[in-house]
């Protein structure tokens, strides 16, 4: 008996401490204390895919964008199956530009969604996001990564 007793309590320690180094590995990014788990995207055939052919996004989701350097970035919805916010960050993770509710592409030639500032980060959430936590020009980014060191 007590050694069932044991075991139980190991398999339960592991578990939860499974659970919590999840969590803790997780790759994030909070604007306004608001934290979304994202995929991390820095190289250009990712950069291409994106969220393509997706037919959804978990709620506290998305995916960061992470350009070599500083540009105007376009973005486009090709082959994209659900809508998205789309958050343009500087070099100082400040929000630069945001695209709300944009649309997936239905026909040829896609509408692309051109920031009217510099970025060196994009991030892709689901549509309504922005508005629903209130995200602002000028909000400044926190990243909790494992891909990268955490500069801000």
């Amino acid at each position: 008996m007590k050694k069932t007793g044991f075991i139980l309590l190991v398999l339960m320690v592991a578990v939860v401490g499974q659970s919590c180094t999840r969590q803790d590995e997780s790759d994030q990014v909070c604007i306004k204390d608001n934290c979304v788990n994202v995929e991390i995207v820095k190289n250009e055939e990712d950069r291409r895919r994106g969220l393509m052919e997706r037919d959804s996004l978990e709620a506290d989701a998305g995916m960061l964008f992470i350009f070599d350097q500083s540009g105007v970035y376009p973005f486009w919805m090709k082959d994209t199956l659900i809508p998205l916010d789309i958050i343009w960050m500087d070099y100082a993770r400040n929000v630069v530009y945001i695209a709300e509710d944009v649309p997936p592409c239905e026909e040829d030639p896609c509408l692309s969604y051109n920031p009217d500032k510099e970025a060196l980060y994009v991030l892709e959430v689901n549509a309504g996001y922005a508005a629903e936590k209130g995200l602002q020009l000028g909000d400044t980014a926190q990243f909790q990564l494992r891909t990268m060191e955490n500069k801000k």
